[in-house]
C-alpha cells in the first residue's frame, strides 16, 4: 500500500500523518463538553522505568510510564478519535488504555511492547464503544457529524474532511485497518496484531476500505 501506484486516496490518508505531526504532542482534542484531561488517579506513583531492550547510556535517564503518557497521549487519542468519532469518548478510551499499562507494566520486555499493548488496548476499547452504541440503537450518537466536522477536522482542507468523514461509515474492520495503516503508520504485521486477524485478512480487508472510501467522495 502507498507507493508508485498508490490511489488519490491512499496519498490523502497518508498525509493524515504528516498534518498530525506539526500538532503539539501535548495539545488536546477540542470539545466543548470534556473535562480537563489529565493521568488517571494513582497512575503516575514511584516513577518506574520503562522496561527497555538495551541499557540506557551513562547521561540518559531510564524511561517512564509518565514519560510514554506525555510523549505519546495525545496521537493515541487523535488515533481513537477516528475510530468512534467522538472526542470525550476517544479521551476516555486512552485512558482505559493507561491505566490497564500501568498494571501489566512489570511484564512489558520494553518500550516497543508497551506501545504495542496501547495500540491493542485503544482498538479493544473502540471496539467495546461501538458495541455499546449498538446494543443501545445509537451506533452513530446525535453530535458525531458536527462535533466531528467543527472540531476535530477544523484545520483539514475539504478533501481531507471528505475523507475522513467517509472513514466513519465503513464498517468497524475497515475502518480500523485503514486508520493503523494510514495515521498509525503500522505495518501489516502490525495490524494484524493489534487487531487479532490475520496478515492477509488486513490486506483484502485495507483494499475494500479504499473502494469503498473511493466511492463515498467520489474518487477524491
Amino acid at each position: 500500500m502507498g507507493h508508485a501506484g498508490e490511489s488519490a486516496v491512499e496519498r490523502t490518508l497518508g498525509s493524515l500523518r504528516a498534518i498530525d505531526a506539526v500538532a503539539p504532542s501535548d495539545a488536546s482534542v477540542p470539545h466543548p463538553s470534556a473535562p480537563p484531561v489529565g493521568p488517571p488517579p494513582g497512575l503516575f506513583g514511584p516513577q518506574v522505568p520503562a522496561p527497555v531492550a538495551t541499557q540506557p547510556g551513562p547521561d540518559e535517564a531510564p524511561r517512564t510510564l509518565e514519560d510514554l503518557y506525555r510523549e505519546h497521549r495525545m496521537r493515541f487519542v487523535r488515533l481513537a478519535v477516528l475510530l468512534v468519532d467522538d472526542p470525550a469518548t476517544a479521551e476516555d478510551v486512552v485512558q482505559e488504555a493507561f491505566t490497564g499499562l500501568h498494571r501489566h507494566w512489570s511484564r512489558l520486555r520494553d518500550e516497543h511492547a508497551a506501545l504495542g499493548y496501547l495500540r491493542t488496548a485503544v482498538v479493544n476499547g473502540s471496539r467495546s464503544v461501538l458495541r455499546r452504541r449498538r446494543t443501545a440503537r445509537e451506533y452513530t450518537p446525535p453530535h458525531t457529524a458536527d462535533a466531528r466536522s467543527a472540531e476535530s477536522l477544523a484545520m483539514l482542507s475539504a478533501e481531507h474532511q471528505a475523507v475522513v468523514s467517509a472513514l466513519g461509515k465503513l464498517p468497524r474492520r475497515q475502518r480500523e485497518v485503514l486508520v493503523l495503516r494510514y495515521y498509525g503508520g503500522l505495518s501489516e504485521a502490525e495490524i494484524a496484531e493489534a487487531t487479532g486477524i490475520s496478515k492477509g485478512t488486513v490486506k483484502s480487508t485495507a483494499s475494500r476500505g479504499l473502494e469503498a472510501i473511493g466511492k463515498l467522495v467520489g474518487g477524491v
